[in-house]
């Protein structure tokens, strides 16, 4: 039976996510976990979070999970979600100035004040509720129609330093990158447990993925 972990390192709502991936897969063995053995003997890995990013990398570095995603996005299937993606990046706007893992070469920052859509209409921050999402070839989009909408709470996306990295995109009211890809990372700014059929098709795909694509 293959195996995936979901970090536990005290921020996010673990119970929700590791649910989702249960029944999107439930052939698969799925453990909350924050014993550093447990993660790294795992098939595959989830790091999920909610919340702000000081507390996440305080969390991270005192624990001593920091290096084990690190030797994770070297070794195995890895997929950050909403927090868990913007955690691995260089560095982040929120809270001043925050250092990341940078695992991925790129910014978080923070959507511009007075956003409108192009009728006028004021958007509000942070970005929530559903929006489309738009593919970028990658084998987790698997049996997932183009255009799919995905829910999202936000008030900070990514900005990545190499555009080949993004894996679909949004739009609020311009273009960002709401998935990134590399090499056996894949991450995304949205919720996929709670995005219903897409989402778990998300998941499912994640559960049987190879880390190749």
């Amino acid at each position: 039976m293959s195996s995936v972990a979901v970090i536990d390192y005290g921020m996010g709502n673990l119970h929700s996510i590791a649910k989702a991936l249960q029944h999107a897969a439930p052939e698969v063995d799925v453990q909350i976990v924050s014993d550093v053995d447990a993660i790294l003997q795992a098939d595959r890995v989830v790091f999920p979070g909610v919340g702000a990013i000081r507390d996440c990398m305080q969390a991270l570095n005192q624990s001593g999970l920091s290096a084990v995603i690190h030797a994770v996005a070297k070794t195995k299937p890895l997929l950050g979600i909403c927090l868990g993606m913007q955690a691995l990046l260089t560095d982040s706007e929120e809270n001043g100035h925050t250092e990341s893992l940078g695992v991925i070469s790129g910014h978080v920052v923070h959507f511009p004040d007075a956003l409108t859509d192009s009728a006028g209409n004021s958007l509000k921050i942070p970005h929530m509720g559903w929006n489309q999402v738009h593919q970028l070839p990658h084998p987790l989009w698997a049996d997932i129609p183009q255009d799919s909408r995905f829910y999202f709470v936000h008030s900070y996306y990514a900005r990545p330093d190499d555009a080949s990295v993004v894996a679909a995109t949004t739009e609020y009211p311009d273009a960002f990158a709401c998935a990134l890809a590399q090499d056996n990372v894949f991450a995304v700014q949205f919720h996929p447990e709670k995005s219903q059929a897409v989402g778990l098709q998300l998941l499912k795909n994640f559960l049987h993925w190879n880390g190749k694509v």
